[in-house]
């Protein structure tokens, strides 16, 4: 049985995607948990006409991110925090902080997209990823510096 899928299905398909599934798999889950409709002539065509609005929708959401990510190239958060003779923090940056001292600047940056891989604990000068969109990657210059 032919099916559209309605969502990303792990192992299955993207949204979108026209996949041959067993008629009892399509019955008994896909179908009830609307996660697929059937593959009919005019499932078929709506269903090319949300990939193309969605191609647009992607294009443009690529190049709004693409100008954001040179904008972040360009700016450097400057954080401080209590630090020990050892230059150790006494807490510790987090991507929360990161985005917040963004916020403060203009940008409008959902902590989740700040991709830290552990908190910051010291002191210096560190480059942090910012995923503003699933194939663009921007990276803000967080220079973490003692409190007097």
């Amino acid at each position: 049985m032919e099916v559209i899928l309605r969502a990303d299905v792990p192992e299955l398909g993207r949204r979108g995607d026209i996949i041959t599934v067993k008629a009892g798999y399509a019955r008994n889950y896909l179908l009830p948990r609307k996660l697929a409709m059937e593959a009919t002539p005019g499932n078929r065509k709506q269903v090319a006409d949300m990939k193309a609005a969605g191609a647009r929708r992607e294009a443009t959401e690529m190049t709004a991110a693409e100008s954001l990510a040179a904008q972040l190239a360009e700016i450097t958060v400057e954080l401080s925090a209590k630090a020990g003779e050892s230059d150790q923090l006494f807490g510790s940056i987090t991507a929360m902080d990161i985005a917040e001292a963004l916020e403060a600047k203009g940008f409008s940056i959902d902590k989740r997209k700040v991709q830290l891989e552990e908190p910051i604990k010291t002191l210096g000068e560190y480059p942090v990823p910012v995923r503003l969109h699933r194939e663009v990657t921007g990276s803000v210059k967080v220079v973490v510096s003692r409190e007097e």
